[in-house]
């Protein structure tokens, strides 16, 4: 299984963020992810279209980021609906959301991408996660989804075991 990054790019309107991700979003891929996203929120974006027409699967490390980001859409009285649109999902990516008990946290679409009038492309530079950065991300991706659904405890406690202790020998012996 190739362990090569998702591409993704990003087009933006005036309060509006469309994310396309191209390929398998796995581990490697959620680091960009997860900062691409956390960037267009601090420059005001707050509702995210992440086109999925052409991204055939997303490994449980990519679909935790994605959670704890629809977790964290910071939603308030004036948008109480999911600030995340998971535009075109295949149904293997649909169910993957179900079985983990956060398909809840989305708005699922198809269609063409939505674009208000004024929208420009953005530049995205991917980074080079060092191994810890990545242990770090996969640790918390999978927490986040044993935090978000208690059935998800018994299929990633041992895989959290495993990356805490990866995480400890990293710091150890960096």
């Amino acid at each position: 299984m190739s362990t090569a990054p998702a591409k993704m790019w990003v087009l933006v309107g005036e309060k509006f963020a469309c994310l396309k991700i191209s390929g398998r979003a796995n581990f490697s891929s959620s680091i960009d992810f997860k900062t691409l996203v956390k960037e267009l929120r601090q420059r005001g974006y707050s509702y995210f279209v992440l086109d999925l027409s052409e991204c055939a699967l997303m490994d449980s490390t990519f679909l935790g980021v994605l959670a704890g980001l629809g977790l964290n859409k910071g939603c308030t009285d004036k948008e109480p609906s999911p600030a995340i649109e998971l535009l075109n999902a295949n149904a293997r990516i649909t169910e993957l959301l179900e079985n983990l008990g956060v398909l809840h946290l989305f708005k699922l679409t198809q269609g063409q991408v939505p674009l208000p009038v004024q929208t420009e492309a953005q530049a995205h530079t991917p980074s080079n996660p060092t191994k810890e950065e990545v242990t770090r991300a996969c640790l918390e991706a999978h927490q986040t989804l044993m935090e978000i659904n208690p059935q998800n405890v018994s299929k990633f406690k041992e895989v959290t075991a495993f990356l805490a202790e990866d995480l400890k020998r990293l710091k150890v012996n960096p």
